[in-house]
This record gives structure tokens, C-alpha cells and sequence, in this order.
């Protein structure tokens, strides 16, 4: 199946802004990109690439006095089957995990590991380890935590969204997360593009789509503690150790989001029909 992608994003800077934004695709094996989701901006102005410490490609501009208009549309080739679930993945023991995975057994600034040690321990800490114990985690947070764009706060932590009981899908990824590394599962945030894609349409904007990948089994899997659901075409865009890595816009200085507009939409390609003439 073919998905059509991409964002439209209006920025207002009162002076020179340096900025630095996240927004490229990254597709997985699953995946092929079938026409690049390349940025252009308005007014023309010059813009770097560089990969960061989490293989994320990131786009470095100044944002110029005045309205600065970003925009992309690609279109992802995706094999159209729910991501997979692997039940028998187990988990790796803190020896055998491979040195690039440890960074995300550690708290970081919106997972105050430390804070919530005790709980994640009373909660899971009874499921037999592997695969079943992070769904467990992902059922819990999807049940006890209320959705609501209301809720929504900058500086919300996983700490404070347990205590809350309320946030978006960014603040459940967090706890989430938190709870796998407090047990000693690696667990690391990713936004991504996540289109209505063999589910009911949720009646509300497009946004990006938080939610985390966790090793187990010798390699990484997705969990998505918002929906609880195996989704169809999920297209990452950023991963790290929580939203601080992975936002997709950061300003060094003042400025202002004026408009945001994300789409992610099956290409429903017409049927052929075939005719044979005598």
C-alpha cells in the first residue's frame, strides 16, 4: 500500500532565530520511500542536515524576522500489515545488552526513574519478564491514564502523569517508558506519523504520534501505550531517550508556532480491470 505524508508548519520570529527541526522520515524494512519528503521553506532560506547522536536527521536554520513557512509531502511505499507482535521476545539481562542499548535503562528528563522505582516494581514486577510484562505496561498506562489534548503541558513529566492520571500520548509514552527502564527493559521515545489507517477516523487534526520502542529479544519493537493496538503504517520521524531528543522543532531564542498541519493518508489506487477483445 502507498501512504501520502507530510507537514505544513508556520513559524513567526520577532529577530534572527536559529532553529533546529526534526522532521524527517525514517522509514523501517518494512518500508520504501517512493517520493522524498524533502523540506522546502519560505522565504528560501539556507538550511543544513546532520545526523545527531540518535541517528536522527536534523534540518538547522535561522528562522527569519517574520512569518517562515516549512513543508514536505512524500509518499511511503508500506507493506499494509499491522506491526508485529513477537509474545515469546524475551528480555536480555542488563550483562548481555549490548553497550548502545544501556543509555536507556538510565532516567533522563522526563523519566524520573528514580521516582517511580517502587511502583513499577509493585505494578509488573510479578509478570514473568519478556514481551507479556511490557504489554502489561502498556495495558496499565493505556487504562489508568485519561487522553486529552487538554492536558497537554510542556514540561509534564512520567512522574506527574502518574500522578495526574491525565496527559497526551507524548506524556503516556513517558510513563510508559519510565516503568520499562525502572524494571530494566531499554525502552526509548519515538514520534512518528500515524494516519487512521485500518481503524475507525478519530474526528480531530492530525498530529504527530508519540510512542516508544523497547529491546527485547536481541532487538527493537514498538509499544504504543496511547492506542494499545498493533497500527498499519506507523512511519518514524525521530527516536532518543524521551521528547527533549526527539521534538520536532527546537528555537534558540524566541518565536512562535502560527499554524501546523500533519497528514498521513492512504493512496487509494483504482482497481484494474482486465478485457479481452476478439
Amino acid at each position: 500500500m502507498k501512504i501520502r505524508f507530510g507537514y505544513d508548519i508556520t513559524y513567526n520570529a520577532a529577530i534572527n532565530t536559529p532553529m533546529v527541526v526534526l522532521l524527517s522520515a525514517q522509514p523501517n524494512v518494512r518500508q520504501r520511500i517512493l517520493q522524498a519528503d524533502t523540506m522546502t521553506l519560505e522565504p528560501a532560506l539556507p538550511a543544513a542536515t546532520y545526523i545527531d547522536a540518535f541517528g536522527n536527521t536534523c534540518t538547522r536554520f535561522i528562522c527569519s524576522p517574520g512569518v517562515v513557512r516549512l513543508r514536505a509531502d512524500g509518499i511511503v511505499e508500506d507493506s499494509g500489515i499491522p506491526e508485529p507482535a513477537v509474545w515469546d521476545a524475551p528480555e536480555v539481562p542488563v550483562p548481555s545488552l549490548p553497550p548502545d542499548t544501556l543509555v536507556y535503562l538510565l532516567g533522563s528528563r522526563y523519566c524520573e526513574t528514580e521516582l517511580l522505582m517502587e511502583e513499577a516494581w509493585r505494578l509488573f514486577g510479578h509478570f514473568a519478564p519478556g514481551w507479556g510484562r511490557v504489554q502489561a505496561i502498556c495495558d496499565h498506562v493505556n487504562q489508568h491514564v485519561t487522553f486529552g489534548y487538554q492536558y497537554a503541558h510542556c514540561t509534564k513529566t512520567a512522574h506527574q502523569t502518574w500522578l495526574q492520571r491525565s496527559g497526551v500520548c507524548r506524556d503516556m509514552a513517558h510513563l510508559a517508558i519510565t516503568f520499562c527502564r525502572c524494571l530494566n527493559i531499554p525502552a526509548r521515545y519515538c514520534t512518528s506519523y500515524l494516519g487512521d489507517i485500518g481503524v475507525p477516523p478519530v474526528n480531530a487534526p492530525m498530529d504527530f504520534a508519540a510512542s516508544m520502542e523497547v529491546y527485547l529479544g536481541g532487538s527493537w519493537h514498538s509499544f504504543d501505550p496511547r492506542n494499545n493496538a498493533r497500527r498499519i503504517g506507523r512511519l518514524l520521524i525521530a527516536r532518543g531517550r524521551d521528547a527533549a531528543d526527539a521534538a520536532f522543532s527546537t528555537a534558540f531564542g524566541s518565536s512562535s508556532l502560527q499554524s501546523f498541519r500533519v497528514w498521513t493518508d492512504e493512496i487509494r489506487e483504482p482497481s484494474s480491470v482486465g478485457f479481452v477483445t476478439a
